[in-house]
């Protein structure tokens, strides 16, 4: 008899997208073996996540998407129908609970499978409070990678992202003319999507491409939509500042839970290193000198409380303290960093450098 071919779930990801990582680290913390979930690489520098084939799946046009096989359709003599999964926070859940020890799917690996999820009420409604803060528009991730606050900060983000926006635009362009000249089939709604899209990644083009011009030089559009820009991203990075007082207060330290890994830190863990790579920070530094490069980066009189022991972080996280650690006391965030950097999972979602 030969062996019934289990369907296996997809994951929609981009490599340095930060939403994206949250489930890849999740995949690798579970245990998710190659044989369970596809991966599959969606380019949005070449704006592959606009094409109608994606928009079936996820209508937002983003990333992640995981793509499961419904239980009650996974035997042999039905064919599987899938549901697709479009929120990060939905996906980390379903993946925590997809492999435990009271899980009903197909699971199969023999990984380790720990449980992400709080063990208590009261973990529970600090972990959720600190995913929803991580994805409130106040801490928007989109916001203090794309908007500066000066123009030297400008002249940094346009040389890094002038080509990518410009190749987004180009494929909505594509898609645009193709459906308008019945060459793809697109919906109105899709069509209607394409259009603001292409609003919204063309007025930051055009500041980008402007960035070398000093404000006096620019026409008075220009010098608006500059204007404009900047307050975006003076707001952006005043309210950064402010969601990272809110998580030193509600981390405990060195993980978001103390010693137990926990979802909560699935979701921090790249909005974390995003921010430090923006702030200048390397994979090699360890967390004082992450905080540190924060601080000064978001300024606007930063300074993280440094309230927690460096020697009972380490505790925390099984880690044997050194005789220097006993008195050192260190941001929490900072315990965090060095906590997380250590993990396989980590290593191997940023072996190719921050993002």
């Amino acid at each position: 008899m030969s062996a019934i071919s289990v369907p296996k779930a997809a994951l929609y990801y981009y490599p340095v997208s930060i939403w994206a990582s949250v489930a890849l680290l999740t995949l690798e913390e579970k245990g998710y073996g190659p044989d369970e979930v596809d991966l599959k690489d969606v380019d949005l520098s070449k704006g592959e996540n606009f094409q109608p084939a994606y928009m079936r799946i996820n209508q937002n046009a983003t990333v992640p998407t995981l793509v499961v096989p419904l239980q009650d359709t996974l035997s042999s003599d039905i064919e599987s129908r899938y549901k697709a999964l479009q929120d990060t926070k939905t996906i980390v859940e379903f993946l925590d609970k997809s492999r435990s020890t009271m899980s009903r799917t197909h699971t199969t690996s023999s990984a380790p499978s720990p449980s992400l999820s709080p063990a208590t009420i009261a973990f529970s409604t600090l972990c959720n409070k600190i995913v929803e803060l991580l994805h409130s528009e106040e801490a928007s991730p989109f916001l203090i990678t794309h908007y500066a606050r000066d123009v030297t900060g400008l002249r940094e983000i346009a040389s890094a992202r002038l080509g990518y926006f410009t190749a987004r635009l180009q494929k909505l362009d594509q898609l645009i003319a193709d459906s308008q000249a019945d060459r793809i089939r697109a919906s109105e709604k899709t069509r209607i999507f394409w259009e603001g899209k292409r609003e919204i990644l063309e007025r930051l083009r055009a500041i980008y491409a402007d960035a070398e011009k000093d404000t006096v030089d620019l026409d008075e559009t220009a010098r608006t939509r500059r204007e404009q820009y900047f307050a975006i991203g003076r707001k952006a990075w005043s309210n950064t500042k402010n969601v990272l007082i809110q998580l030193s207060k509600d981390i405990i330290g060195a993980y978001s839970l103390g010693d137990q890994l926990s979802i909560a830190d699935m979701h921090l863990a790249p909005w974390f290193t995003r921010l430090a790579k923006i702030s200048g920070a390397t994979a090699v530094d360890d967390g004082n000198t992450v905080v540190r490069k924060i601080e000064a980066h978001v300024g606007q009189g930063l300074t993280l409380p440094r309230d927690l022991s460096m020697a009972e972080a380490r505790r925390r996280i099984g880690v044997p303290a050194v005789e220097s650690d006993a008195d050192e006391q260190q941001a929490r965030l900072a315990a965090f960093w060095d906590a997380i950097r250590e993990r396989p999972s980590w290593k191997k979602v940023y072996a190719n450098g921050l993002h």
